[in-house]
């Protein structure tokens, strides 16, 4: 394999696994990002991310010499003599006016570099980004001896560094054959099946695969109420599905809602494309709706709880809630389905104390200001009306239930993750809630 040089340009979650990925493999990289205090720190070692396998690979990238971190896109470009053969843009793109994606960074980091880049050196989109923007990429470099590609991300927070390295599939696509070829053999270690295709085609890749899981997601949330409906068990159900492999077995547990920094950002730009090509993508309307009723549906489900009949008062209910994050393994409160649900419940007048095993007591976050935050899973329940388990950390297993059915007000666990094994809950006096289970 051939080391190639490499500058990726943003340290988030995308950009810091990248450059760190790559430089594992071989390659020379040298990571940019705006924030100096953040590129001091990440130059030591330093990573602010909960990411497992991260901080060990940017370390081992540190002091093998493959691994560097600059400040600005210029500096990243200026960093070698001859300047890198391939740059990776992994800035933000979020949710701009209608859904689209704001790509005022992208855009503001390609006019920062066009006249610095060395001729025949290939900027590949690894940001998510709109169907078009490699074309638009093209135009504001005004360089026709720089090629463009798109070569979508496929990561997952929490496992970001074991889908880097172990891929399902490397997506890269663009006008010049060749230089798609390029990218694409920057993984050649890795053994991946490889789609090379044109720019629009790649973009569209990771819109259509976010968009695919969001309704698989729905469609369980939904099948699950049913399931509350009819008595079924969708745990039973859910497995006797998975078993088809036309369908699989991820992605089919219920939950209170899709969240995070992809989906919600995906499917709602998922809509706007479609508008913008004057089709009514109806099935991504319901899968949002479908997920916007199951955040609702959460809620009224604590209301009978703790009430005892539908539309019951939560005004002043003391209430704990287990867990904060969009998912287990990261402190990422981006779209958090918790937070979505805490949010409706301080809406019905609840007092709310949470608990998180990746977040500090008194951390500040606009979303987190109606809840207290504690730093203890016991000190979430005293006094409790009942808990409520919103993110499935399977540490919540491990506590002693039978101290926080000491120490809650009434012993009333609401598990919107289906977490819990039923039977140790109630076996130390719980009343457990499931979701489409009893």
């Amino acid at each position: 394999m051939f080391v190639r040089r490499i500058a990726v340009i943003g340290t988030g979650y995308v950009g810091l696994t990248t450059g760190a990925c790559l430089a594992s493999l071989g390659h020379d990289v040298v990571c940019a990002d705006v924030d100096a205090d953040k590129i001091a720190r990440l130059a030591r070692g330093e990573v602010d991310i909960l990411e497992p396998g991260l901080a060990e690979l940017v370390a081992e990238g540190i002091a093998a010499g493959r691994l560097t971190f600059v400040l600005g896109a210029a500096a990243a470009v200026r960093h070698t003599a001859a300047g890198p053969e391939v740059m990776f843009l992994c800035v933000p793109t979020p949710m701009g006016v209608g859904g689209v994606a704001d790509l005022s960074i992208v855009e503001s980091v390609v006019e920062e570099v066009r006249d610095l880049l060395p001729s025949g050196c290939v900027v590949v989109n690894k940001s998510t980004v709109p169907v078009g923007t490699a074309e638009r990429t093209e135009e504001l470099l005004v360089r026709d001896d720089v090629a463009v590609v798109s070569n979508p991300e496929f990561l997952r927070e929490g496992t970001a560094v074991e889908d880097f390295l172990n891929p399902d599939r490397i997506v890269v696509g663009g006008s010049k054959q060749d230089a798609a070829e390029r990218v694409a053999a920057l993984y050649s270690r890795l053994g991946a099946p490889t789609v090379l295709t044109d720019g629009p085609s790649a973009e569209l890749v990771k819109y259509a695969a976010n968009c695919f899981l969001a309704m698989k997601l729905s469609y369980v949330n939904a099948v699950a109420e049913l399931c509350d409906r009819l008595g079924a068990n969708i745990t039973d159900v859910t497995e006797g599905m998975g078993y088809d492999k036309r369908i699989g077995q991820s992605f089919l547990q219920p939950g209170p809602g899709w969240g995070g920094s992809c989906l919600p950002k995906d499917t709602a730009a998922m809509l706007q494309l479609a508008d913008a090509a004057d089709f009514e993508f109806r099935l991504i309307r319901a899968t949002i709706d479908t997920n916007t009723r199951q955040r609702q549906r959460m809620v009224e489900k604590v209301r009978l709880a703790v009430t005892g009949r539908r539309g019951g008062s939560l005004s002043h209910v003391r209430l704990g809630l287990l867990g904060l994050t969009f998912k287990a393994g990261t402190d990422d409160l981006r779209d958090s389905p918790a937070l979505a649900v805490a949010a409706l419940l301080r809406q019905a007048g609840a007092d709310l104390v949470g608990y998180d095993p990746a977040l500090r007591r008194g951390i500040r976050h606009p979303d987190l200001a109606s809840i207290t935050v504690v730093d203890d899973p016991y000190l979430a329940a005293k006094d409790a009306e009942a808990l409520i388990v919103l993110t499935e950390w399977p540490e919540f297993r491990s506590l002693d239930w039978a101290r926080l059915a000491d120490t809650v007000r009434k012993p009333i666990v609401i598990d919107t993750r289906n977490l819990l094994d039923p039977a140790v809950a109630r076996r130390v006096g719980f009343e457990w809630i499931g979701i489409g289970r009893n």
